[in-house]
């Protein structure tokens, strides 16, 4: 197995098997997300994505640090997204992998009812106060597209009832 760093926690791995075959993939970083829901709203943040160069809706997320668990690495996400604090312990939802063909990572996924408002959102991300019809809407019009995101958010509603 050769293994290349390509950029900081992302390296590109080559991976022997069936004795002659080779298989490229990535190894990344994992990260964790949270569904948090306000006044029967639902925080979602909206920024744009440099690789497909489009403005998607998404929840507050990002990488898990080193030393850092998932659920606070998602508890420090939405609040430095979005303002908003985790006034409770919140639930793990699921894990999943978003490629496991191309990449190693892992996301996981929380849901809390129980934040406040403590600050503004982070430059550069808008924020959103949306209801489950208006997520569902911009996931038919491919505008809440991180397949990761929105297969959480469905498997979340399905949970639900």
């Amino acid at each position: 197995m050769k293994i290349k760093k390509l950029y900081s926690e992302i390296f590109l791995v080559e991976k022997k098997f069936n004795k002659n075959n080779i298989y490229y993939y990535l190894k990344t970083p994992n990260n964790a997300s949270i569904i948090a829901k306000y006044k029967n709203k639902f925080l979602v943040v909206s920024q744009k994505r440099i690789p497909i160069n489009k403005t998607i809706f998404e929840f507050p997320g990002g990488i898990i640090e080193k030393n850092i668990s998932s659920k606070n690495t998602a508890i420090n996400e939405l609040y430095e997204e979005t303002g908003y604090k985790c006034i409770n312990s919140p639930k793990k939802l699921l894990s999943i992998y978003p490629d496991p063909g191309r990449l190693s990572s892992q996301f996981v996924f929380y849901f809390s009812d129980k934040i406040k408002k403590i600050n503004k959102p982070e430059k550069g991300i808008n924020l959103h106060l949306l209801s489950k019809t208006q997520i569902l809407k911009l996931i038919n019009n491919q505008k809440f597209s991180h397949a990761s995101h929105a297969y959480a958010f469905l498997s979340y509603l399905n949970k639900k009832n």
